[in-house]
């Protein structure tokens, strides 16, 4: 018995060392060296001092910037709480968000119509960007606010558009976060960087 037993706990020691210990430190090393962006959390920085990161949506509520997508998560953006709401199509509490997110965004189109992504929540509840439609849709409001002409802010939106993953995943997209951060910049202040 006395045998098995320290068979069994050298073995778990042995194991837990391997793959509690070496392995996580043997594949962070090696993220750190190949992908030293994304294993830092696609940190973006600006003026020597992180803002926040290129892959979890903030909240913005000012009609000076662009708005992502809502947020499923509560609060707001939580990384901790990830996750979609779970709500279905007939749900109406989902009816109401997305009632309430259409007021706020107001009515800028002839035709009424919003893009989807600007008043549902993604299934993380933290997505980052929203789609090239639903950030034109935002180019008078923005340009109101900021005292531009839309033509600018416009080709803001253009430049920092980011093409469909691998050719045909996904949809054009834009980074909520680094599109504002631009914005900002037009005042003569640098561009964001990251790490």
């Amino acid at each position: 018995m006395r045998s098995h037993l320290r068979t069994s706990i050298g073995m778990l020691a042995i194991w837990t060392i391997l793959t509690g210990l070496a392995y996580p430190l043997l594949v962070t090393g090696l993220a750190r060296v190949v992908f030293p962006r994304q294993a830092a959390g696609s940190l973006i920085v600006e003026e020597g001092g992180p803002v926040g990161s290129a892959l979890i949506g903030q909240p913005f509520d000012d009609a000076r910037y662009f708005w992502g997508r809502p947020s499923a998560t509560t609060p707001e953006f939580d990384a901790a709480a990830s996750g979609g709401s779970n709500w279905g199509p007939m749900n109406p509490e989902l009816h109401a968000r997305i009632a309430s997110r259409t007021a706020s965004l107001g009515d800028s189109r002839p035709d009424g119509s919003i893009p989807v992504d600007l008043v549902t929540a993604s299934g993380s509840g933290l997505d980052p960007h929203i789609t090239t439609a639903g950030a034109r849709y935002q180019v008078s409001r923005v340009a109101t606010a900021r005292g531009l002409e839309m033509a600018v802010v416009q080709q803001l939106v253009e430049r920092y558009r980011e093409e469909r993953q691998f050719g045909f995943l996904g949809e054009p997209r834009v980074n909520v976060l680094e599109l504002n951060l631009a914005l900002d910049s037009l005042s003569g202040a640098r561009e964001p960087t990251r790490p």
